[in-house]
């Protein structure tokens, strides 16, 4: 049963009081870190679903009761990494299992402006991203250098784009890619969903 863990800091108190007790599946954990042993994966039972579990699963199994075990990211790796990852875990779809990422396509806090339109970098990076995924050019996603300035704007750190990456990775060339929100909040924050779903 993994722990609910309230990794954020500043925000109303009800937020802490969440709790979101969907069993695990060490079975399965087990068998991911194998599949993932040559990207140097370790299992470790005491961490837990963080906020960017349950914040996102509590809307879709409200009732958690769906099985639920988290992967974390390794920051150290680089972009490429990601895809690799996700590429690693397609497999796992053919089983029906979720592979759920959770993060944001802009996310740059310090630019953050209350009520205010979009910084014209939170739409540029949105944009080029969206084009990028629907033409499944996920090496130019990967490539941060090439992104310049621009990527840099949208992630000052890349901690919430990754997950979108390891996403991309897992996809199927025969998949068809829906988008289901580009919304893009407090002027710097973008809340694009996408799935890329099974035909």
């Amino acid at each position: 049963m993994p722990r609910t863990i309230h990794d954020f800091y500043g925000f109303p108190e009800a937020l802490y009081q969440q709790r979101y007790p969907a069993p695990g599946q060490p079975d399965l954990a087990r068998e991911v870190v194998s599949l993932l042993g040559s990207h140097r994966a370790a299992g470790d039972d005491t961490w837990g679903l963080d906020h960017g579990a349950w914040a996102v699963l509590k809307f879709l199994y409200r009732d958690a009761d769906v099985p639920v075990f988290q992967v974390s990211v390794d920051m150290g790796r680089g972009l490429e990494h990601q895809l690799e990852i996700g590429r690693a875990l397609s497999d796992l779809r053919d089983r029906g299992i979720l592979i759920l990422g959770s993060g944001n396509v802009v996310h740059n806090l310090r630019a953050m402006r209350r009520g205010g339109t979009p910084h014209d970098f939170a739409q540029e990076f949105d944009a080029l991203f969206a084009d990028r995924l629907s033409d499944r050019d996920f090496r130019a996603l990967a490539d941060a250098e090439g992104m310049g300035a621009l990527f840099t704007a949208a992630h000052p750190t890349v901690d919430h784009y990754l997950p979108a990456l390891t996403i991309a990775g897992a996809s199927d060339t025969r998949d068809e890619l829906i988008f289901m929100t580009d919304a893009i909040d407090l002027g710097s924050v973008s809340m694009r969903s996408f799935i890329f779903h099974a035909t």
